[in-house]
């Protein structure tokens, strides 16, 4: 796959994983019912936010890498 294919397939499963995930973290706060704690909403809210950094990261490193490499 092409630089290029990478990118596109990438974009679009970016994007769709961020929808996906935020619709996620959302309905785990609510079941969580984080909003009754002070403490639990100022834990929660900076891990949901960051913990999609992770595969994120992966997918852009899987983006960017050169053609005809293994896969990581």
């Amino acid at each position: 796959m092409t630089v290029r294919t990478r990118k596109l397939v990438g974009a679009i499963a970016l994007l769709v994983f961020l929808a996906v995930y935020a619709l996620a973290a959302m309905m785990v706060a609510v079941v969580l019912q984080v909003s009754a704690s002070k403490f639990a909403e100022l834990v929660y809210y900076p891990v949901a936010g960051l913990l999609w950094v992770l595969p994120a990261m992966w997918l852009v490193r899987w983006m960017q890498s050169p053609d005809g490499s293994p896969r990581p």
